[in-house]
């Protein structure tokens, strides 16, 4: 008998009728001979509307309330699969991120998992119970209701996988697994049959919606084996496994792109030690998350240009505090630029091949395309550039390093 975790996202239960449909899935899965676990996203645009909801009353709704607001889309949820798995005539029962036993900090909308009680769960599995779980939540240790932030249901999936040492880790979702790239956006995307936890936790962190990159960080340190595949049919979907030799000859696996970035520029800061670290450390007291960092000194060497991107969603807050240390510095101002996208190259094999990033920088180069900020690591190259040509860059650099299927 195999334990099995299968997570389920929003455009998997949109309605009852794809409830119904995931309810038969997880009772075939039952039925032979599996214990399963189900842990499912609110109904598809049920956050937005929550938010939206939560925006008509005030510009700026308090964390606390609003992780309280936002986890009721993921119980209704649950409520209504147990309720359709109940129909098919197998035992089920919801369960909320409290009763379940996730412990959090006290990041609100943003948490981070601390610990699983598992003995709630076990309990249920023993009596013969299919648990559905509401994910993306889970209580602090002053009780209080957290989330983990957009994409945490996956998250929430992998963590009990890990603490229940499960043998399977399923994440259902609209797409049949990895593409090469946003198959929405370019046809000839190809699926992966299987990627590295550390191209996946690269292609999360890079802007692709398939997995909350989060969840492959807790996957690879537990070594939990994991499966992305479409709720919507029987593909066996992409493996997320180990980096083994056969990976390595493959040098780009594929392009990502995120529009959701906002860039923030402190101009002509004094350019002494410790600047940066009052700065960032500032920005990440407020639980803001920083990617890329630039930082240019002008022609009198005494004065610096410090430029950072951070989420859209947190670029108000980030301003606030740039522009107080701005002030506090004598520096000449802070620029906020939110109409930019990151688009980024990723591979193992990137680690062995020389001049991929020349390659990159050339092929947009060549199509007009101006680069305005450059990260790299060992198996990415990103770029910041201008919102309005994202899908222009991809399909060039997802032919220029021929990832067509």
């Amino acid at each position: 008998m195999a334990l099995i975790v299968q997570k389920y996202g929003g455009t998997s239960l949109a309605d009852t009728e794809r409830v119904k449909a995931v309810a038969e899935r997880v009772v075939s899965t039952s039925k032979q001979g599996n214990q399963v676990i189900v842990v499912v996203s609110a109904m598809a645009g049920e956050t937005d509307k929550l938010i939206k909801l939560s925006h008509e009353i005030t510009d700026r709704p308090d964390e606390r309330e609003m992780d309280l607001l936002l986890s009721s889309g993921e119980r209704v949820t649950s409520a209504l699969t147990a309720m359709a798995i109940q129909k098919q005539g197998k035992d089920a029962i919801s369960l909320t991120g409290r009763q379940v036993g996730i412990i959090t900090d006290s990041a609100h909308t943003k948490a981070m998992i601390e610990r699983i009680d598992t003995s709630r769960l076990k309990k249920e599995l023993d009596e013969g119970r299919i648990p559905v779980v509401a994910g993306f939540q889970g209580i602090d240790e002053f009780s209080n209701v957290t989330t983990l932030g957009r994409g945490g249901s996956d998250t929430s999936a992998v963590a009990i996988a890990a603490a229940l040492n499960a043998d399977l880790c399923e994440i259902y979702t609209d797409v049949e697994g990895v593409y090469t790239t946003d198959p929405h956006m370019i046809k000839e995307a190809r699926k992966l049959d299987k990627i590295s936890y550390d191209e996946m936790l690269e292609m999360a962190s890079l802007g692709a919606r398939v997995l909350h990159g989060r969840s492959v960080e807790v996957a690879k340190k537990f070594n939990v084996p994991l499966v992305i595949r479409s709720s919507f049919s029987s593909s066996p979907g992409t493996i997320v496994v180990k980096e083994d030799e056969e990976m390595e000859k493959i040098v780009v696996s594929g392009v990502t792109y995120d529009k959701n970035q906002s860039r923030i520029t402190i101009l002509s800061v004094p350019d002494r030690p410790g600047i940066a670290a009052t700065l960032f450390n500032a920005i990440a007291n407020a639980d803001i998350v920083v990617d890329m960092i630039v930082q240019n000194v002008g022609s009198d060497a005494k004065s610096t240009d410090i430029s950072f991107t951070a989420p859209v969603a947190d670029c108000g807050k980030a301003f606030e505090i740039t522009k107080k240390i701005s002030d506090e510095l004598g520096a000449k101002g802070v620029n906020i630029k939110e109409d930019i996208a990151k688009v980024s190259i990723l591979g193992v094999g990137m680690r062995s091949h020389f001049g991929i990033a020349a390659r990159m920088f050339s092929s947009l180069a060549e199509k007009g395309i101006n680069i305005m900020m450059i990260s790299t690591s060992e198996i990415k190259v990103s770029c910041i550039i201008d919102i309005k040509q994202t899908e222009e860059a991809v399909k060039i650099l997802h032919g220029v390093f021929n990832l067509a299927g």
